[in-house]
């Protein structure tokens, strides 16, 4: 399907986020883009950045997607295979002629790999961002930021309708997979009428609603079917309304997964009745820990998280510290009890 100027939102859109001319311009401009999410990609990140350069693809533009081999889950690796899109190597970072970085707040965030992790991998060349993290740094030359949307999907879905780019059915399935996800299967607060409309919009042009189903949320393999024996047994409950639960490097591995795993287990604390505050600790790789805040009610959390040096969004952020699981706990957790102090029970922020 050919999407038009005419857009997803018929029943809503003013609400629909205008894409700057000049973003659009810079786009249509590269003909050897690298596409690049966060690190640790997830359903939106990595829909964002495939269906884009899916897409995108033209005889005069060959998108790379940056996936270093270590960053790409099993569970989600499905969507490069539909995607098709190729990978990029370090020959394609020095002749790529820009770079389109989709879903990350900071540049340190970006998956670039850890050879030019300590590099000026961009080298003076465009950096497009495109993102919905209200702590974005605005680190591109430029940058796109709603933090309103709720996810990247959808203001990628709102870039190929300005540019009457074609949305076939796996495009709008890596794009849905994203929206779908970073919304919770559309129950989180951030779902408006303008995102469920772009939802319509990418079912009516074959998102395959059922198949993303089964392989995001029903198809769980035995080893992170045990990393969940493992997140469920390790989460505690402390202070008032708080929650936690975490998995050390040895867990993780011994389930058989790896820091490329790690997401949605923030969902187990997050369950428990009365939690307003929940948080995960996974140390994925020896001596850093990834911290996962999430709040619901009144509770949010983008701000603890800053403090820790990460960001996010109001309700959904994350950080990772160069320590151990058990001292980043201590730390964590300390300071967390006295931050809910700040949002009573069904009260105004104080």
């Amino acid at each position: 399907m050919s999407s038009s100027s005419d857009g997803p939102a018929g029943a809503a859109s003013s609400n629909v986020p205008h894409v700057p001319v000049e973003v659009l311009r810079a786009l249509t401009s590269l003909h050897r883009p690298v596409i690049i999410a966060h690190v640790v990609p997830d359903a939106d990140a990595l829909g964002s950045m495939l269906g884009f350069a899916r897409a995108w693809k033209t005889v005069d533009c060959a998108p790379k997607a940056s996936l270093p081999g270590d960053s790409l889950s099993t569970r989600l690796a499905f969507l490069l295979e539909w995607s098709q899109t190729p990978v990029a190597l370090l020959d394609d970072f020095r002749s790529a002629d820009g770079f389109v970085v989709f879903d990350t707040a900071r540049k340190p965030r970006c998956n670039v790999g850890a050879e030019l992790k300590e590099t000026d991998w961009a080298t003076n060349r465009p950096v497009i961002v495109v993102d919905h993290h209200e702590s974005s740094t605005r680190f591109g030359t430029l940058n796109w930021i709603v933090p309103g949307a709720s996810s990247t999907a959808e203001l990628v879905y709102h870039v190929l309708v300005a540019a009457g780019r074609t949305v076939d059915r796996v495009t709008a399935s890596l794009l849905y997979a994203g929206l779908q996800t970073d919304t919770l299967g559309f129950s989180l607060p951030t779902t408006t009428a303008s995102s469920l409309a772009v939802a319509a919009e990418l079912v009516r042009c074959g998102a395959d609603v059922g198949e993303l189903g089964e392989r995001l949320c029903r198809s769980h393999r035995q080893s992170e079917f045990d990393l969940l024996r493992v997140i469920y047994a390790n989460t505690k409950r402390v202070g008032e309304g708080v929650a936690y639960s975490s998995a050390s490097y040895e867990e993780i591995h011994e389930a058989g997964c790896t820091a490329a795993d790690i997401d949605e287990q923030i969902n187990v604390p997050r369950s428990l009745d009365g939690v307003r505050l929940a948080m995960l600790f996974t140390e994925g790789r020896r001596g850093k820990t990834r911290i996962n805040f999430r709040g619901s009610g009144n509770v949010t959390v983008v701000e603890l998280a800053t403090e820790f040096g990460g960001g996010g969004h109001s309700q959904a952020a994350g950080a990772v510290l160069d320590c151990g699981l058990e001292e980043t706990i201590d730390r964590v957790v300390a300071r967390t009890t006295e931050f809910i102090k700040r949002f009573p029970p069904n009260g105004e922020r104080k």
